[in-house]
């Protein structure tokens, strides 16, 4: 995947002064206090809507100067709803990330890097699941980019690919991490790049209805190549999607 998508510069952060996120190919540098913030309330506004729907959602925060936890905990939330209406399920969005902003500040007052940076991988992915809202995709989407620490990113598109590819039927969200992380090296940038490339696979690629799987990079790995030219095979299974953090 690497070969045929190169780099995915995940996870995209407004630069300073800039409009909207960016990727940065190739770089896999933590980033700073107001990246992480960004990175965390991204993380939560995605779920269960596209990337595009989100940077509409962040555009808007950054306009109405609320990018902020502490102005976001302050924020009336009829407001802040309006702020993040684009990103859907915008009510219960707003109240989730004003909820996180409230509990962050009061439980660490010194800061998201400091929080992120002294806390052990397994402490600091228990803390976030005990926030409302925040499941397992969102909780190791925030420890993986935001926090930069090795914690595999399990969502939809990896099930599917995973099932397609033959690597199991079907699996609790802990039973695929737990396939992908002991297959796979304790590395921040491997579990990075390989989150991003299979999310890269199954929007292009391994698509849910009529997959390309006569050009895709895996083909001549897939245990199904489910749909062909002069096949009328419709792909196997369907899964809900719950969370959907991370789905760029």
């Amino acid at each position: 995947m690497f070969k045929a998508f190169g780099p995915q510069g995940w996870w995209p952060v407004t630069p300073p002064g800039g409009a909207a996120p960016v990727y940065a190919s190739g770089r896999y540098t933590l980033p700073d206090e107001r990246g992480a913030f960004e990175i965390c309330v991204g993380a939560i506004l995605t779920q269960n809507t596209s990337w595009t729907n989100v940077e509409k959602a962040l555009a808007e925060l950054r306009r109405a100067d609320l990018l902020s936890p502490d102005k976001i905990a302050r924020c009336p939330l009829p407001r802040l709803e309006r702020a993040v209406r684009s990103s859907g399920y915008f009510r219960q969005k707003a109240q989730r990330v004003k909820e996180f902003c409230g509990r962050f500040l009061k439980d660490h007052p010194e800061g998201l890097a400091r929080w992120f940076s002294s806390s052990g991988t397994p402490e600091l992915r228990a803390e976030l699941l005990s926030y409302k809202g925040v499941g397992p995709e969102t909780a190791d989407c925030i420890v993986l980019y935001a926090a930069g620490k090795p914690s595999f990113v399990i969502d939809a598109y990896t099930r599917r690919i995973g099932k397609r590819l033959g690597f199991a039927r079907e699996l609790s969200y802990d039973g695929w991490k737990a396939l992908f992380e002991s297959a796979l090296p304790p590395d921040v940038k491997v579990y990075n790049e390989y989150h991003a490339l299979l999310v890269k696979l199954g929007k292009d690629f391994c698509r849910k209805a009529k997959p390309l799987c006569a050009a895709c990079p895996l083909g001549r790995l897939c245990a199904k190549r489910i749909y062909e030219p002069g096949k009328n095979r419709r792909p196997a299974g369907r899964r809900r999607i719950r969370e959907g953090a991370g789905r760029h």
